[in-house]
């Protein structure tokens, strides 16, 4: 509960690690709280230039460019990280061994927020399912918020948001691992690896998104995937009430199946009895994994007390958010799909499986140092073509060739290597035939050539456009 008598930041000095997203909303309401704030970028000048003239009216930002030197600690009484900031970087460090708290944008809301939130996390499913809970409770009448991980950072709207209104809230394990407190409903999703660059062992990545939970009082509501090991192991040690969703399990609070219908169940039924919400076939979105997030979102909507009857319109109204299996446009008969969001195997793999269609497949990036044994394998039976590109093209192909030097299979997939998405798209676009799928699918992070997934999937999209003018 937010007292702000001990978290009142008037007269503080904060540092604000990383001048993104995040770290520019911090810019930005720090000084309304009456803090004095120093905005650190390891870019100079140069680089954030179009970022600094946003602070331009900004009395109390001053700015640190080109590194994060030890010395901004001075006189300091809060470091702010942003989510693309490791922690292990000396500057953090040493605010931990002084006694500095070391925190960042999203523990700030959630310990001042007043309307109940909704914190959902996993590796992946994240965004989609947010935005579908989102959209039931909007339906539903709700005053409702949705942002966090996505969308707006929610902080410069917390003097908007009332106690009678309610956050929908997307968080990423870089923002877990520094929470010290816990939305009432929290929500893992699904724990796969993911991230290992930043979190090293796949341990230390569950722990971060079990941070979410962690801080829970009872009266509140756990909610995980009873089908996902890691998060049903997780649910042992929740302090909260749980409840679960299945594909595959009855459950006695959440959300399941119950033949080809979905189902909300016990206190997660608005009710308290099973209602059936929908059929199966009515959900809009392909694969499985989006069955799973279409469960999880019935089961928070029910624990918010709304009815099966909103939860069915969404539902079959729904078609899914940008980047994520987007159908773009079919050129020369193959249909050519945005699934840019795809950042590690694990969703490559999700993604393929919801085809039957012959697949040619886009991969690369920069690696997370993730395994990929499963996926190339999978490549090897699924896929007519396989067109690597970017910083990891190269290793991603040798993964290819191993799967099919053990498959003896010769002929299929033709394997592809280029330097950059642009080249990867004409291969595609001479490799696929009628009634294939072209599918961006990347299984590696955007950075070594686009700020993020969205901007690597917006370039997908504009040379999809050219080559459908030119059909």
């Amino acid at each position: 509960m937010f007292q702000d008598e001990y978290f009142s930041l008037k007269d503080k000095k904060v540092v604000v690690l990383g001048i993104a997203r995040q770290g520019k909303s911090l810019g930005h309401w720090l000084p309304g709280q009456g803090a004095s704030v120093v905005l650190s970028d390891v870019r100079d000048a140069g680089q954030l230039a179009d970022d600094l003239l946003e602070f331009i009216m900004e009395s109390n930002v001053s700015f640190a460019l080109g590194g994060h030197p030890v010395e901004l600690l001075e006189d300091t009484d809060m470091l702010c990280v942003s989510g693309g900031v490791p922690l292990n970087i000396p500057i953090v460090e040493e605010a931990r061994q002084r006694g500095i708290r070391v925190t960042n944008d999203a523990t700030l809301f959630i310990e001042r927020c007043p309307a109940p939130i909704v914190g959902i996390t996993g590796s992946a499913g994240k965004t989609t399912t947010t935005t579908l809970v989102g959209e039931m409770a909007k339906l539903a009448g709700h005053t409702t918020w949705v942002g966090g991980n996505i969308g707006d950072v929610l902080l410069d709207k917390l003097d908007e948001i009332k106690d009678d209104h309610l956050v929908i809230m997307e968080l990423s394990s870089f923002q877990l691992e520094l929470v010290d407190v816990s939305p009432p409903i929290a929500v893992i999703l699904n724990v796969t690896p993911n991230h290992l660059d930043r979190h090293g062992t796949l341990e230390a990545y569950a722990s971060a998104k079990a941070q979410i939970f962690a801080y829970q009082q009872e009266g509140d509501l756990f909610i995980y995937n009873y089908d996902d090991m890691i998060t049903r192991s997780m649910a042992e040690h929740a302090s909260a009430n749980v409840a679960a969703f299945s594909s595959y399990q009855l459950v006695p609070d959440g959300a399941c199946m119950a033949g080809s219908r979905i189902v909300v169940v016990g206190e997660c039924s608005p009710t308290g009895d099973t209602k059936v919400v929908c059929e199966v076939e009515e959900i809009k979105l392909r694969g499985d994994h989006n069955v799973k997030n279409v469960l999880a979102a019935c089961a928070i909507a029910g624990a918010l007390g709304i009815s099966v009857e909103v939860m069915r319109d969404v539902i079959r109204t729904f078609k899914g958010v940008p980047h994520r299996l987007e159908p773009l446009e079919t050129v020369k008969g193959a249909m050519w799909v945005n699934d840019s969001i795809a950042t590690s195997p694990e969703r490559v793999i999700a993604a393929i499986n919801s085809f039957t269609e012959p697949i040619v497949l886009l991969l690369g990036g920069r690696d997370k140092n993730l395994p990929w044994e499963q996926l190339a394998q999978l490549a090897v039976e699924r896929c007519r073509a396989v067109i690597c590109f970017g910083e990891h093209g190269q290793a991603i192909a040798r993964h290819i060739h191993q799967a099919k030097f053990g498959r003896g299979d010769a002929e299929t997939p033709q394997i592809h290597v280029v330097d950059d998405l642009k080249k990867a798209v004409r291969f595609a676009a001479r490799s696929a035939h009628v009634g294939d799928v072209v599918l961006l699918s990347p299984g590696c992070a955007s950075y070594d050539a686009y700020k993020d997934f969205e901007e690597r999937g917006n370039h997908f999209k504009e040379l999809v456009e050219r080559l459908k003018r030119r059909d």
